[in-house]
């Protein structure tokens, strides 16, 4: 048992040395485009909902 758990490590940090890693610059780029992009998403998504909740007050629910 203890044998098998250290093969998995060993194996694992063998494993994370083939991992291209990004670069501190290509992170925060990449973090600034996700955190945009979820911006973006948020404001559509809530101007289609107070659309539809302008919609709904207005002509349906009178």
């Amino acid at each position: 048992m203890i044998a098998s758990i250290k093969k998995f490590f060993a194996e694992s940090r063998q494993e994370l040395r083939h991992v291209n890693w990004p670069t501190r610059k290509e992170a925060v780029r990449l973090t600034l485009i996700v955190i945009g992009l979820s911006v973006v998403l948020a404001v559509f998504l809530g101007g289609f909902d107070y659309l539809f909740s302008y919609i709904m007050k207005t002509y349906i629910i009178l």
